[in-house]
This record gives C-alpha cells, sequence and structure tokens, in this order.
C-alpha cells in the first residue's frame, strides 16, 4: 500500500511559493521539478490550496503568492485544505472475528489511534508555515557551511 504525499507536497509547494516568489517564475513545472513529481499533480494540490484561501492565483499566470503569512498558516490548515477530514490511521475492518486477535483488533486500537489522531493534529495546528520555511532556512546554511 503506497503512502499519500500529498499533505508533504502541499507543504513544500507552499514552502516554495514564499522562498521563491520574486526570484523565478513560480510555474508549476518549476515546483514540480522541486518536488521530482509533474506539473498536473502541482496544479491539483494549487487548487486545492487556492480553494482553502491559502494561496492566491491567476489562471494562466506563472505568480502564486501566499494568501496570508507564513506564520499564519498552520500545518493543520494545509492538512485540512488537503485531506479533509480523513483519519491519519486507518484499522482494517476486514480480519477474522473467529480468532482472538481479529475478533478484537479493531476495539484495541481504536481508542489509541484516537489519542495518536488528537496529539498529532494538535501539534500541526500549532506547527506554521514559518516554522517550517525557517528550518528549510536553517538546513541550507548548515548544507552551505560544510562546503
Amino acid at each position: 500500500m503506497k503512502i499519500s504525499t500529498r499533505f508533504s507536497d502541499s507543504i513544500h509547494i507552499l514552502a516554495f511559493i514564499d522562498i521563491y516568489h520574486g526570484l523565478i517564475p513560480l510555474t508549476s513545472s518549476n515546483i514540480a521539478s522541486s518536488i521530482e513529481t509533474s506539473p498536473v499533480v502541482v496544479r491539483r494540490l494549487m487548487s486545492a490550496l487556492h480553494k482553502a484561501g491559502l494561496i492566491n492565483t491567476v489562471h494562466g499566470a506563472a505568480d502564486p503568492e501566499l494568501a496570508k503569512s507564513p506564520k499564519d498558516i498552520s500545518l493543520y490548515d494545509v492538512f485540512l485544505a488537503i485531506e479533509g477530514d480523513a483519519h491519519l490511521f486507518t484499522i482494517d475492518e476486514r480480519t477474522n472475528p473467529q480468532c482472538i486477535v481479529g475478533g478484537n483488533i479493531q476495539e484495541a486500537l481504536e481508542g489509541f489511534y484516537q489519542q495518536a489522531e488528537i496529539a498529532a493534529k494538535a501539534k500541526l495546528a500549532t506547527t506554521s508555515l514559518q516554522d517550517v520555511i525557517n528550518t528549510i532556512r536553517v538546513k541550507q546554511a548548515e548544507k552551505e557551511r560544510r562546503n
């Protein structure tokens, strides 16, 4: 089973827009080359980010911009824009009810998963896009110092 990267790719897009705004054309091809995906995927994600009010775009123009300051965009905002109310963890409902494990695993995991999901979403809500951008800039400065 492949795990979706739509959420992290969307954060990538937002950070790219902020860091490169005014420096290079912010085409879906340029952004896609950073993510190593197709421009179509970038356009789809940007459409969801636009609908959620996180970016401003003009159809046909390669100049998207953040709709808010990066400090005012939480990672939870991005998650909601891309994943909606999706759960972070999924319990397999197709298990053998005649088995001790299969007959009880869903109920056993439900509370643990719910607690983990609440904690994860709370952390995303208190982490801003600015936090991510600052970390990217620090990591880049460290790389440049080593070279």
